[in-house]
């Protein structure tokens, strides 16, 4: 079994290629998010026009109601604060809301499934896994 960690740019492109979670997560895999990815989850859903915020918004229902969610608690918190001083001091900068996801993970001992890897790569105590 392994622990992953999924990341919102991995849920928006299993999205828009309209796949089924299923089939690009092994059955036996636990699988859980951030609690940030169902802010930016959301905001998808809120910026899509008519046409496209129903089928948003259903997708974000299903990966919400079958993926275990991780809470933004004090040890995220610290490891978080952790990650923004090392990238700070190396002087290679992340977004605040990817810094969350990879502070999560080395919290929750789980590899990063991203589609955006350079967002996670060189982060002290996180594995990623790229498709």
């Amino acid at each position: 079994m392994t622990r992953l960690l999924l990341d919102t740019t991995f849920l928006v492109d299993a999205e828009r290629a309209r796949h089924d979670l299923d089939t690009l997560i092994d059955e036996d895999d636990d699988v859980a998010i951030a609690a940030i990815s169902i802010a930016e989850l959301r905001v998808g859903v809120l910026l899509a026009d008519e046409r496209r915020r129903l089928g948003r918004q259903s997708f974000v229902d299903d990966a919400l109601s079958v993926i275990h969610v991780v809470d933004y608690d004090r040890n995220v918190a610290a490891v978080h604060a952790e990650l923004l001083v090392e990238v700070r001091d190396r002087g290679s900068p992340r977004g605040a809301h990817d810094l969350i996801i990879a502070a999560t993970a080395r919290c929750t001992r789980r590899t990063v499934v991203t589609n955006d890897a350079s967002a996670f790569t060189e982060l002290t105590g996180v594995t990623v896994r790229s498709h």
